[in-house]
């Protein structure tokens, strides 16, 4: 689908190379709260969006921060519509194998990079706590290459290995915003509802 719309924004010169100029956090929050709800309800446009503004990493200096023992959420927007987080990863910390309650998400990694596994889920009964999926794919995520999660097969997970060597940041979109969701273990066929929690909001801890 073409994109009816051009992402530039005011100061920023075009690029003569295909790759669009980075765009800081503020201009990218601006530009996203513009999108119709209509946007939000498939996964390309958004998509594009990421691709075609990728963001200038210093602008998000603000709401980083960073824990040996486990990932950071740092909420930086949230509408009705959707929120978008920063989420902080040292070297060798991954998320649980999670889906998103039925929203669509988008990630883009504008520092470092990271893998997402993406999940089949074979069979799973939430009431009693029992599943079986099985890995489906692998993809990688950095600066040029943001996804999609797949609203037909949403259960998946990130993951910054140690052989990357390096901190990485993936910034996430998800519409609608939600609070909870289900976790799934392979290993264990065991799956469970938990709640989401911020690290920060808009630059302040929780």
């Amino acid at each position: 689908m073409a994109h009816p719309l051009r992402y530039t924004f005011p100061g920023e010169e075009k690029s003569m190379q295909t790759a669009a100029k980075q765009v800081s956090i503020q201009n990218f929050v601006a530009q996203l709260r513009n999108f119709p709800e209509a946007t939000f309800q498939h996964t390309e446009q958004i998509r594009g969006f990421l691709k075609d503004a990728p963001l200038n990493p210093d602008s998000l200096a603000p709401y980083l921060t960073w824990d040996r023992q486990h990932y950071t959420r740092n909420l930086i927007d949230k509408t009705p519509l959707y929120e978008l987080l920063a989420i902080c990863w040292e070297v060798g910390q991954a998320s649980s194998v999670h889906n998103h309650r039925d929203q669509n998400c988008w990630m883009a990694v504008p520092i470092g990079r990271l893998l997402v596994e993406n999940f089949h889920v074979v069979r799973q009964d939430i009431a009693l706590g029992t599943c079986t999926i099985e890995i489906a794919e692998t993809v990688e995520m950095n600066a040029a290459h943001p996804c999609a999660v797949d609203p037909l097969e949403p259960v998946h997970r990130v993951l910054n290995p140690r052989e990357f060597s390096q901190r990485a940041v993936s910034l996430h979109v998800y519409s609608r915003p939600f609070d909870t969701c289900v976790v799934y273990s392979a290993e264990q066929g065991t799956c469970g509802e938990i709640q989401l929690h911020y690290t920060t909001e808009y630059g302040k801890p929780t």
